[in-house]
């Protein structure tokens, strides 16, 4: 039934076409399209109704629905908070609090009781005198004096380690014995530093006469809260007295350039832009960096 009514449209459709006077281009185009509509339609047999393979690197069509992923795994973490049972348990909890405020305070702890606060204004000090602004970065300089303060305090950090936290990980003392354990080297470590030094032991004279205390005969006399900021007033004093001696020279090229470009009036040139070439060779050909390093680690041996 459908081919023939498709017969009878082409059959009017070729006889309208055929009944125009001046058979025009566009008339022709489109018996053209209904006669290739026409057999294209009848000459192709349908495909047979069945699952076909696909082409190659593709993949079959789903109608299901995929399966939600599975759920992820996170730990459970359960805190539980109790009321003390014995005074034991009080004394702990207060010790354990006391723990957590000290490791709060380990940057401060490690930058002003240990060797990194002479190391980083040295530092600081040589980059300001070659005239430097940018290079090297202050992150680079204190992770350079970071690494130095590693290195001379090594043995320090390995008697704490062996005297305190090893033994208080294994159960062996109390969290009081690790503290003390602890104390100890850096107390010692600070005094050496200010030992046989007239203005060190000023400072510490100074911080015992403000707490209204005795004048101190040994390290023992000297409470830990004293020593400290005498141990930093004396840090900051050796370390502008080494700055003093680092800007020197170079005050002395400063002054030559600038004399120079005085005499041969070149006025508004920056005396610091031509300086500048003449301190990094200096610098470099003294080996700069190793007289500083082996100066700084002998000044805490």
């Amino acid at each position: 039934m459908t081919r023939g009514f498709l017969l009878k449209i082409y059959a009017v459709a070729v006889k309208g076409l055929r009944g125009y006077k001046a058979m025009s281009v566009f008339s022709r185009c489109v018996r053209y399209a209904l006669m290739g509509l026409f057999f294209t339609a009848f000459s192709t047999p349908p495909l047979p109704a069945q699952n076909l393979p696909f082409p190659q690197m593709s993949s079959e069509g789903t109608m299901s629905i995929p399966s939600p992923p599975a759920d992820p795994v996170i730990p459970f973490i359960d805190l539980t908070i109790r009321n003390p049972q014995s005074g034991q348990e009080v004394a702990f909890s207060l010790q354990l609090l006391l723990l957590i405020t000290v490791l709060s305070l380990a940057p401060s702890i490690i930058i002003l009781m240990t060797s990194f606060l002479r190391i980083s204004i040295v530092l600081d000090f040589i980059k300001r005198a070659l005239s430097l602004q940018q290079v090297p970065p202050n992150q680079v300089l204190l992770g350079i004096s970071f690494f130095l303060t590693l290195f001379i305090m090594w043995p320090t950090f390995q008697e704490i380690y062996d005297n305190s936290f090893k033994p208080l990980a294994d159960g062996q003392i109390s969290v009081e014995e690790a503290y003390r354990g602890a104390e100890t080297p850096l107390r010692i470590f600070m005094f050496k530093q200010m030992w046989g030094r007239e203005s060190a032991e000023n400072n510490i004279r100074l911080f015992m006469s403000m707490r209204g205390l005795e004048p101190p005969h040994s390290l023992q006399d000297v409470p830990t809260y004293v020593l400290i900021p005498a141990f930093i007033l004396n840090e900051l004093t050796v370390a502008f007295k080494i700055g003093i001696l680092l800007f020197i020279p170079f005050i002395v090229i400063d002054m030559v350039v600038a004399s120079a470009l005085m005499s041969m009036g070149m006025i508004m040139l920056p005396p610091v832009m031509i300086s500048m070439p003449f301190k990094l060779i200096l610098f470099i050909l003294v080996d700069g960096w190793g007289l500083l390093t082996n100066q700084i680690v002998n000044s805490f041996m």
